[in-house]
């Protein structure tokens, strides 16, 4: 679960449906089973003592590994909506409600900026071969020089050789 990867792939926004029931009018969210793999996944990772339960701490790393970056208070908020009745600790189906329903929620374009930002090492809102090669480097994969400029050139609005800072270019990501 490379932070850089989760960014890198293509994933489809999932749906929100709303519940016939009537449970405090919370949504009822599908998301893919992939997705639901992955957050089983980093529960056990950050389930560091394997109580099946994670902690303060443990839920706000995990939660970290997964794309996102909260406050204590959020931290505290959650604890207490899904944790055990002390409010002490969650359980691993409380998690995925919970990251299901966040992944769920997440805007895309806010998705891309950070994604975006990740590759714009210099943050010059530009992207060219040079980021690219950094981050395939990253991600183990071997491109060459003439594919990486072909991405490059796809999303090259005005033909100076590099991707600029704008929702349209940044979709490639």
């Amino acid at each position: 679960m490379s932070g850089i990867s989760q960014y890198t792939q293509t994933q489809p926004r999932p749906t929100i449906l709303r519940s016939a029931q009537t449970q405090a009018s919370a949504p009822t969210v599908k998301i893919t089973e992939e997705r639901i793999q992955e957050i089983k996944e980093a529960f056990s990772l950050f389930d560091t003592n394997k109580d099946n339960h994670l902690d303060y701490y443990e839920l706000k790393v995990a939660m970290r590994a997964l794309g996102f970056d909260i406050s204590k208070e959020e931290v505290l908020k959650i604890m207490k909506r899904f944790g055990t009745s002390d409010g002490a600790k969650i359980s691993q189906d409380a998690f995925v409600k919970l990251m299901s329903e966040k992944i769920a929620t997440r805007d895309p374009v806010d998705e891309y900026k950070k994604a975006f930002k990740l590759i714009d090492d210099s943050n010059s809102g530009i992207i060219n071969a040079t980021n690219l090669r950094r981050v395939a480097r990253e991600l183990g994969e071997n491109i060459d020089d003439d594919e990486l400029q072909a991405m490059i050139d796809e999303f090259d609005m005005d033909n100076d050789g590099a991707s600029k800072y704008k929702i349209e270019c940044i979709v490639f990501v």
